[in-house]
């Protein structure tokens, strides 16, 4: 049937899911402190860091999985140095985790800035004269102001993790209940006959995976909208 999805579908939705909500939470607290940082402070320099950040962006997939293969695979830079202590990133789905964030990380980074940037830095000045200390008016002030912003960028990194395709399978590559997600099991079964049912099943999947993500997206920033009365 169309829509039934078989064991091995459901594994590979799973192993998405896994790889994007894990994607996020390894990126978030960090995306935030260098959008926080980019929005607020001008620095000599800015420019060639905002470069490497949004680097990821305009560079082929296939690039950044290369050079996290140099940098983190068993004989790497430093993957050398972890491999002895059990800690291997390359073909296996914590190293799909970190393709995944290395190329969501830009989208998250830049919406939280732009969401950290329309907060009125005076709200920030009146809770500190209120004797809130820098933090205090960051968690109490800036973050809740920019919630919508940071929500959207968080379903924009996870709906960009599921899709992640050259990066994943240069550094990680195609291993079935390991490192195949979605992209990955789509082109596996195009690489065999009679699979037009599987495939069509997949993309129907990843379809509504993405639309209902970005739905509530769009959902959640009227909803702070109309909460704030903007």
């Amino acid at each position: 049937m169309m829509f039934s999805l078989t064991p091995e579908e459901l594994s590979v939705l799973q192993l998405s899911c896994k790889v994007a909500a894990s994607c996020l939470v390894v990126s978030i607290i960090p995306a935030i402190c260098v959008g926080w940082f980019l929005a607020r402070k001008e620095f000599w320099g800015k420019s060639f860091i905002e470069t490497l950040v949004f680097l990821p962006l305009v560079l082929p997939p296939v690039v950044p999985g290369y050079l996290l293969l140099q940098v983190f695979g068993s004989r790497g830079i430093i993957g050398q140095y972890l491999a002895p202590i059990g800690i291997d990133f390359a073909f296996n789905w914590k190293g799909a985790v970190l393709a995944s964030a290395v190329m969501g990380f830009p989208l998250l980074v830049q919406s939280i800035r732009l969401a950290i940037e329309l907060v009125d830095q005076r709200l920030e000045m009146a809770a500190k004269t209120l004797g809130a200390s820098s933090l205090g008016a960051f968690f109490h002030v800036t973050l809740p102001l920019a919630s919508s912003g940071i929500l959207v960028g968080a379903i924009l990194c996870f709906c960009r993790s599921l899709g992640e395709f050259g990066a994943t399978i240069t550094f990680v590559g195609n291993i079935s209940n390991e490192t195949r997600t979605l992209p990955l099991a789509i082109y596996s079964l195009m690489q065999q006959p009679d699979t037009e049912a599987a495939i069509q099943r997949l993309i129907v999947l990843s379809l509504s995976v993405a639309f209902l993500a970005l739905w509530f997206a769009q959902w959640f920033h009227r909803y702070q909208k109309k909460r704030l009365g903007r």
